[in-house]
């Protein structure tokens, strides 16, 4: 479900230890409310979205904030961990692949993001980065393994999906996603800020979609439903729209 260019297959085990990245991390020229991530997991290749949401739901259950995504390829696969040291992704995924969790798995640098690469060559442009993940996802059903729509992962995972696999780590909740931004009009708004609504009880935060321009957000309306683009204008949206949060 991302217009990066991810690796189209992974090697079990990584040979070395890639060098610590926080040395380069402080020379960034993206500033950003959010932490970035750190070493995370890489782990499948489904054709089958069913097989990518179960394993999803397995690793949610034992603690891991997992969430899958469509890759370059077609294929679903999952991501999961943060971790500060490459040794420390290292071991957690060797432990979780001896108790038959886990087959084979990546792991993926901070510097193979968007955003890192952004900063190292002083080119691209990490919102409309963000705006083609998203756009990746139109028309896909988007379902959150092991959570239900009463926690309002479906929509807030969309986004969250969108900003991790750039590199910076977006909270997986849409509460906490208002929280962590700055807030903006709507005529601030740009590419890739998000925009969050009421749609459940009167100014209480339970819906948030991620703007793509021209007055349109994309979003995953509810569980199973497809991701789709809507406009702000829409009377249910505009009735409903709490603000708009950016994040660098």
């Amino acid at each position: 479900m991302v217009l990066l260019v991810l690796p189209l297959s992974a090697p079990a085990v990584n040979a070395t230890d890639p060098p610590d990245p926080i040395a380069e991390l402080l020379n960034a020229i993206i500033a950003s409310s959010l932490p970035r991530l750190g070493y995370t997991i890489q782990v499948g290749a489904f054709a089958n979205l069913d097989n990518a949401v179960r394993l999803d739901s397995d690793l949610d259950r034992r603690g891991m904030e997992s969430f899958y995504f469509r890759h370059d390829s077609g294929l679903y696969k999952v991501r999961f961990g943060n971790f500060r040291e490459w040794q420390e992704a290292q071991t957690q995924a060797l432990r979780l692949k001896e108790q038959g969790v886990i087959a084979d798995f990546y792991i993926v640098a901070p510097q193979e993001y968007a955003i890192a690469h952004i900063d190292q060559t002083h080119s691209g442009d990490l919102r409309n980065e963000l705006v083609q993940t998203a756009l990746r996802y139109l028309g896909i059903p988007y379902r959150w393994g092991g959570t239900t729509d009463e926690d309002g992962f479906d929509c807030s995972g969309l986004t969250m999906v969108s900003y991790r696999l750039n590199g910076l780590n977006l909270p997986r909740v849409s509460q906490q996603q208002y929280s962590a931004g700055q807030a903006i009009s709507k005529e601030e708004l740009r590419l890739g800020d998000l925009v969050f609504f009421a749609t459940r009880k009167k100014g209480i935060v339970s819906h948030v979609g991620l703007y793509i321009g021209e007055n349109r957000f994309i979003h995953a309306p509810r569980t199973g439903e497809n991701v789709q683009i809507e406009s702000l204008h829409h009377p249910y949206y505009s009735e409903r729209f709490l603000g708009a949060r950016s994040y660098f």
